[in-house]
């Protein structure tokens, strides 16, 4: 069996850390009550457990214990958040959202799905930078305008979004702001403070599992977003997603943000030391970087080397470097990246910009200079 060098793709996943897996199989084997069973002790047990993760996450993002509810993750928060506001909209005639070109699939989706309702939908492009201003959003709303999506950070290219400001600025209008906080949730932990109105966030972007996350929907003072359910059966989670609720992995989600939580300073050094270290060895090759350096995470690097094809160089780095071409979700389609289309970059950049995203810890033996040695083999001669 190969024995990969380095995992270079956290953007897609992260490992679940060791010390999570013992919470939720502690949760799955021993304490495994249903949080709704009022009737014993094991039910009392879990119900308790999961208003502490509640409010510890709550507290993440500077809101109350009652604005978070527990999801499968990013996607189905998004699609509660964006679907869920639309009656609202068509009620009160509000229905122009404005969002951005470079989004992920799970928030460009269902707004088309939107758009094919009659929501008039409007696709904001970034420009080469992949930041979407403040200033570009402001200028497109209207009176009837029910809400600004806005992603946290770029998953391609790691770029974050001038979200907190946003916020402040829409807070003076009847908008209401939706951030998917996939790749930003902890890793850029001042941003959420802002009061957004609903974030959606990611377990298995921080070492939790796959399969859960939440959805915090910001009270405007006593008013709370009027979001309706697009799921029924069984009234949990304030009656906006019915179902059990999956203790365990809510328990390694609360574990996940307790620990990055605790260690955020750290990773944000060590995770910035390793992308000096990536761009002083890969200076060896010919490249550009996509995105805004100024306005990056640290763990997130999008690039493209002059004369090589991606799906090729990932084919032959396969064995060594775990990488990708962007979103997990499409990455199949081997299609030019929508982000880097959308930041108007030329067609053979955008077909062959390459993802690296790391954390610091799980490639403690990962040395950049034989990836751009490999890479310099590779690379056809001439400017």
């Amino acid at each position: 069996m190969t024995v990969l060098v380095a995992y270079l793709d956290v953007a897609a996943t992260t490992r679940v850390d060791p010390r999570v897996a013992d919470v939720v199989l502690h949760w799955m084997t021993e304490d495994f009550g249903n949080a709704g069973s009022r009737t014993h002790e094991y039910g009392a047990r879990a119900k308790k457990a999961v208003q502490e993760a509640r409010t510890f996450l709550a507290g993440t993002v500077g809101a109350k214990t009652e604005e978070v509810i527990f999801t499968s993750g990013a996607t189905e928060s998004n699609n509660i958040a964006l679907l869920g506001i639309a009656p609202y909209g068509e009620k009160h005639q509000r229905r122009h959202i404005i969002t951005s070109a470079i989004e992920h699939k799970a928030v460009i989706e269902p707004l088309l799905h939107l758009q094919s309702k009659g929501f008039e939908v409007d696709f904001l492009e970034p420009g080469p930078s992949g930041r979407i201003s403040t200033e570009a959003v402001l200028e497109k709303l209207r009176p009837d305008t029910l809400l600004v999506s806005l992603m946290h950070v770029n998953n391609e290219t790691g770029v974050i979004q001038p979200v907190a400001e946003l916020a402040e600025k829409l807070r003076e209008t009847p908008t209401f702001l939706h951030v998917d906080a996939a790749q930003g949730y902890a890793k850029v932990p001042q941003d959420l403070q802002a009061p957004i109105d609903l974030i959606s966030i990611s377990g298995h972007k921080i070492g939790a599992p796959k399969g859960v996350g939440a959805l915090v929907t910001r009270r405007r003072g006593w008013d709370k977003v009027p979001l309706e359910p697009i799921m029924f059966g069984g009234g949990q989670e304030r009656k906006l997603r019915p179902g059990t609720l999956a203790v365990p992995l809510i328990m390694g989600l609360y574990e996940a943000a307790k620990i990055f939580h605790e260690g955020q300073a750290r990773w944000e050094r060590d995770a910035l030391a390793m992308r000096e270290q990536m761009l002083t060895a890969l200076g060896k090759t010919r490249f550009q970087v996509n995105g805004d350096a100024d306005h990056s995470v640290p763990h997130i690097l999008n690039v493209t080397f002059d004369g090589l094809n991606a799906e090729a160089l990932i084919v032959r780095l396969k064995d060594q470097v775990a990488v990708a071409t962007g979103s997990a979700c499409t990455s199949a389609s081997y299609t030019p990246s929508h982000v880097l289309t959308a930041m108007g970059l030329p067609e053979e950049v955008a077909t062959n910009g390459l993802r690296f995203s790391w954390f610091p810890s799980q490639v403690a033996d990962f040395d950049p200079e034989q990836l751009a040695a490999m890479i310099v083999r590779m690379q056809p001669s001439g400017a």
